[in-house]
């Protein structure tokens, strides 16, 4: 059975080629067929309001290629450059070096959606350092350093 499957929740919305669509009552599996078609689940979307970190940027970079809606020439051109901008504030860490070359090898599959797939599993990582950084600024200004 080749395809891309989608499971979908009761209610769910979907973009498939820039139409939104939602499932019905009960939850249900789908066979997508066509492989150049652009579909996202839109729990899986990241909101413009939301791009506030750079891993959000590269993801929504990525999730506007998957939903047809970025040029897939250009977007190529801006998730290599991002990707490896990424791997050099963030290399080093296990996590994130596994996730970009994930992310390095869809992208030259011009898989976006696996690109994103990959960029996602950063975040966590992301949200974590983001989280760290006002502690360590504030220990800093009065003197302390770790």
């Amino acid at each position: 059975m080749a395809g891309l499957i989608l499971k979908l929740r009761a209610h769910e919305q979907i973009l498939v080629n820039g139409v939104v669509m939602q499932n019905g009552e009960r939850n249900t599996r789908l066979i997508v067929k066509t492989p150049d078609a652009n579909i996202l689940r839109l729990r899986d979307a990241i909101h413009p309001d939301e791009v506030d970190t750079p891993v959000k940027r590269v993801c929504y970079i990525a999730q506007l290629a998957v939903a047809g809606e970025a040029e897939p020439r250009e977007a190529r051109r801006e998730l290599d450059v991002a990707i490896d901008q990424l791997h050099d504030a963030l290399g080093g860490i296990e996590l994130c070096d596994t996730a970009l070359d994930e992310a390095r090898q869809a992208l030259g599959d011009d898989n976006f959606y696996c690109v994103l797939r990959a960029l996602r599993k950063i975040l966590p990582v992301e949200d974590r350092l983001l989280a760290m950084r006002p502690r360590e600024a504030a220990g800093c200004a009065d003197g302390v350093h770790a």
